[in-house]
């Protein structure tokens, strides 16, 4: 009779010994939803970029230049002196319009100008935020934005819709300059 016990607890103390096993999930996602989104957004990108390049070769009195950050400008009006240009915590001053490609105002400069912003520490959207830095007091430039550097895929929730790029006329009136330690 002891010996069934002793073999039940031997048994019972072998089992207790084996280590916690980790449990499958029970359902595998694939990332077929991420991929298929990059797919539009990169269809969406070539698209805008090719509307953005027609612009460009329809306006040949302009010189546009590619911005490393994604957009195009031309200057209607250049400061060739070596003024300022904005940094980190600067005041600027500047007036703006917002249209579509086809020219279509969104936003005149009545609607929304005179703006002071306060660099890189307010709300701005992200291409004019880039732009803005390019920029000397006096100049007036022409930004061509794909949507990804305008308000991409939400849109501003008010006249600017879902993955618009957009066309700004921006003028620079002042940049004041602030104490950065």
């Amino acid at each position: 009779m002891k010996r069934p016990i002793i073999i039940l607890l031997l048994l019972a103390s072998v089992m207790s010994c084996k280590s916690p096993e980790a449990r499958q999930p029970i359902s595998h996602k694939t990332g077929s939803f991420i991929n298929a989104s990059v797919e539009r957004n990169i269809q969406l990108n070539k698209k805008e970029k090719e509307k953005i390049e027609k612009i460009i070769q329809a306006d040949s009195d302009s010189d546009y230049i590619a911005s490393e950050s994604g957009f195009w400008y031309t200057y209607e009006t250049k400061v060739e002196q070596d003024t300022i240009t904005a940094d980190f915590g600067d005041i600027v001053n500047f007036d703006y319009n917002v249209k579509t490609l086809s020219g279509q105002t969104i936003y005149s400069d009545e609607d929304i100008s005179p703006r002071d912003y306060t660099m890189d520490k307010q709300e701005l959207f992200t291409g004019l935020r880039e732009g803005l830095k390019l920029m000397k007091p006096g100049e007036t430039v022409t930004f061509l934005f794909p949507s990804q550097k305008a308000y991409g895929y939400y849109g501003d929730t008010n006249r600017i819709g879902t993955s618009v790029p957009l066309m700004c006329k921006v003028t620079v009136n002042s940049i004041t300059q602030t104490q950065n330690d």
